[in-house]
C-alpha cells in the first residue's frame, strides 16, 4: 500500500544521499578550486549554501508542519512530503551556486589584478550585485506561483524554493559571503601546492580569443 510505499522511498534516500552528497560537495570543490585557484572559497560557498538551505527547512517545518499561516495560505498542517526537501536541496544548491560562480569569478578577476582583497571584493559585489538581484528577483516570482498552488506538495516546493532563493540573494550573497571574504583577507585565495599541480590552471568561463 501507500505506507508501504513511502517507506520503500524513505529507505532509498537514506541509502543514497550520503553518495549524493559527497559527489555535489566533492565536484564543487574540484570546479571552483579550478576557477579561482583557492580551497578555502569552495569550503566557505558549501557551508554558505547549507546555512542557508538549513534556514529554508526550519521554515517549512514552522510553516507547513506546525500549521502557522496555514488559513493565509489555505492549507491544513501536516508533515513535510519525504521527497520535497530532496528536490528543493538540489535545485537550490544549482542555483545558489551558480550566484556564487558569477560572483566569485568577478572577484578572482578583481583580486589578480589589484593584489587588494578589500578592494576585490568590494568592486567583485559592485559588479555583480544588480545581476544577481535581479536573477534571483525572477526565480522568486516563478517559485511563489507554485506556492500558490492548491496542491501542498507543489506548495512546499515552491514556497520552499522561493524562500531559499530569497534568503540567498539578499541575506547571504548580499551580506555574509562578501563580509567572511573581507575578514579572512589574503587567506581566501590559499592553497595546497599538491593540488595545485593536481588541477590545470584553467577558468570556467572562455576566454577571449588571442589574436
Amino acid at each position: 500500500g501507500f505506507a508501504a510505499y513511502s517507506l520503500d522511498i524513505l529507505d532509498s534516500i537514506k541509502e543514497n544521499l550520503p553518495y549524493a552528497l559527497a559527489f555535489i560537495f566533492i565536484s564543487t570543490i574540484v570546479l571552483i578550486f579550478i576557477q579561482v585557484r583557492s580551497v578555502i572559497i569552495p569550503i566557505k560557498a558549501i557551508i554558505m549554501n547549507i546555512l542557508s538551505i538549513s534556514a529554508t527547512f526550519g521554515m517549512l517545518v514552522f510553516v507547513f508542519q506546525w500549521g502557522n499561516g496555514a488559513e493565509l495560505l489555505n492549507f491544513t498542517a501536516q508533515p513535510i512530503e519525504t521527497t520535497n526537501p530532496v528536490i528543493i536541496f538540489c535545485i537550490v544548491f544549482g542555483l545558489s551556486m551558480d550566484y556564487e560562480v558569477l560572483m566569485l569569478s568577478r572577484i578572482h578577476e578583481e583580486w589578480e589584478v589589484t593584489g587588494d582583497n578589500t578592494q576585490a571584493v568590494a568592486n567583485g559585489l559592485q559588479k555583480t550585485g544588480r545581476l544577481i538581484t535581479g536573477a534571483a528577483a525572477i526565480m522568486v516570482v516563478v517559485f511563489m506561483a507554485f506556492g500558490l498552488s492548491s496542491v501542498v506538495i507543489l506548495k512546499q516546493i515552491g514556497l520552499g524554493l522561493a524562500l531559499a532563493i530569497l534568503l540567498d540573494a539578499t541575506i547571504v550573497r548580499a551580506l555574509v559571503v562578501p563580509s567572511t571574504m573581507r575578514l579572512m583577507g589574503k587567506w581566501n585565495w590559499w592553497s595546497p601546492q599538491w593540488m595545485n599541480k593536481l588541477f590545470p590552471s584553467k577558468s570556467l568561463q572562455n576566454e577571449p580569443e588571442k589574436e
